[in-house]
């Protein structure tokens, strides 16, 4: 497996992205079988999508490919460390490894600084700068009992 040419094409997606003016700085590939299966750039702001990151973008890509939402078995190389939602979607779609260049500090450097995010999570919720609210209904938990008594539902 060749790594470092997984890797660079990652890079060079977000290079593409920048010089094409169709999003930030970040690529993502995903490699099954020593094969590239999808690629991703971030498109935040020509699809006017905030979850639209070259990780997210590459995922969905590849599931859709793949025909399943995990993606058992491949591999994602990205541009940068991930940020925040994109591990999140990450440890959703359980690929088997992930490998990156450049650092979420290096990120930060260059304008897209994403430490408020982590930074935010440890605060109770009404201390954040957008608070939640919790709000106690009574059929807040119709959702799950319904979920645990169907037959139809697929484990994830």
């Amino acid at each position: 497996m060749n790594h470092e040419a997984f890797l660079q094409r990652a890079i060079d997606l977000a290079v593409e992205s920048v010089k094409s003016g169709t999003g930030g700085p970040f690529g993502a590939v995903i490699v099954k079988d020593g094969q590239i299966i999808a690629e991703g750039k971030n498109n935040v702001t020509t699809s006017n999508d905030p979850t639209a990151h070259a990780e997210v973008t590459a995922i969905r890509l590849a599931c859709e490919a793949l025909g399943d939402y995990q993606l058992n078995d491949c591999i994602l190389y990205t541009s940068c460390e991930p940020c925040p939602m994109c591990l999140g979607a990450i440890y959703w779609a359980r690929p088997k490894e992930v490998y990156f260049a450049a650092q979420h500090s290096d990120a930060a450097s260059a304008g897209f600084d994403d430490s408020f995010i982590y930074e935010e999570i440890t605060k109770t919720k009404s201390e954040r700068k957008i608070p939640f609210y919790k709000m106690d209904l009574q059929a807040k938990l119709e959702p799950f009992l319904t979920w645990e008594k169907t037959d139809q539902k697929v484990e994830y």
